[in-house]
């Protein structure tokens, strides 16, 4: 299996730093992470959008993304970048799987927020009443409940399908606010609690459906604590009435400081 591909990239680094530390040689290491196919799937989180320097097209992929990152560090022997701002879980099965076949060794992806309706539970927060955010928040919590389990099977599913040998990281999201912090305007402290708490949910569907399909789970929530909206260094697009398309997104800090990681970590 491919798979060995993966084992030998991550063995070649250790033997690189070990041979660093011992004063051999690093021309020696195993040069095996360049033999690594990698697909990046998704939406606007892992197209990079709000990270800037996108590459012109419709989906906004981004220099700066965490997949792109990765890539121009590990330099795989194929980089597909699928990704696609909006992206919703049959958008994936419809036109990002192309690239995906026996050969493929690694796979990442970030998908269910657009389904569950997150740009209209923002847009209805920001502009509508406590009450209003509130129910709209509720509505998409019994989505993610009720719906977006058997979409994201079918996603899951498709990828296995097309890439049975390869290692698959789904990343989560961040939490947005962080509570008690510096903004003085905006949302109520409850709105951003409950922002928060539907990212939680989210998160941990996601996970679980991930885990059942023998998927790595990858949470950025550890690495964006600290650097939510309303910390003194955020992470995170606020609202901006400007560019509506990059709010609460992550900026280019937020995909080399929060997703990166994240997603090296789960490899």
């Amino acid at each position: 299996m491919k798979m060995s591909r993966l084992v030998a990239f991550s063995s070649s680094l250790l033997l690189g730093a070990a041979l660093a530390l011992t004063g051999a040689g690093v021309a020696n290491a195993d040069s095996s992470a360049a033999a690594v196919d990698y697909v990046a799937l998704g939406d606007s989180y892992s197209s990079g959008v709000g990270a800037g320097g996108y590459d012109g097209s419709s989906c906004k992929r981004s220099s700066r993304a965490y997949p792109a990152l990765w890539a121009a560090a590990n330099s795989p022997s194929s980089f597909d970048f699928a990704a696609c701002s909006g992206a919703r879980t049959n958008d994936v099965t419809g036109s990002q799987l192309g690239k995906l076949n026996a050969s493929t060794d690694l796979v990442s992806i970030s998908i269910g927020g657009n389904d569950a309706g997150f740009a209209d539970v923002m847009t209805t927060c920001v502009l509508q009443s406590e009450a209003t955010c509130l129910n709209r928040i509720a509505t998409a919590r019994a989505y993610v409940d009720s719906t977006l389990p058997g979409r994201l099977d079918s996603v899951y599913s498709a990828i296995r399908s097309k890439a049975p040998s390869a290692q698959v990281v789904v990343l989560g999201y961040p939490r947005f606010y962080r509570l008690g912090g510096s903004c003085i305007a905006g949302l109520s402290e409850k709105e951003r609690a409950a922002i928060n708490g539907a990212s939680d949910h989210l998160n941990t569907a996601t996970a679980k459906r991930a885990a059942d399909h023998g998927f790595t789970f990858g949470d950025v929530r550890a690495t964006f604590t600290g650097h939510e909206i309303c910390s003194a260094n955020s992470w995170l697009h606020s609202v901006n009435w400007l560019n509506i398309g990059e709010s609460y997104h992550p900026t280019a800090a937020g995909q080399s400081g929060g997703y990166l990681p994240a997603f090296k970590s789960a490899l």
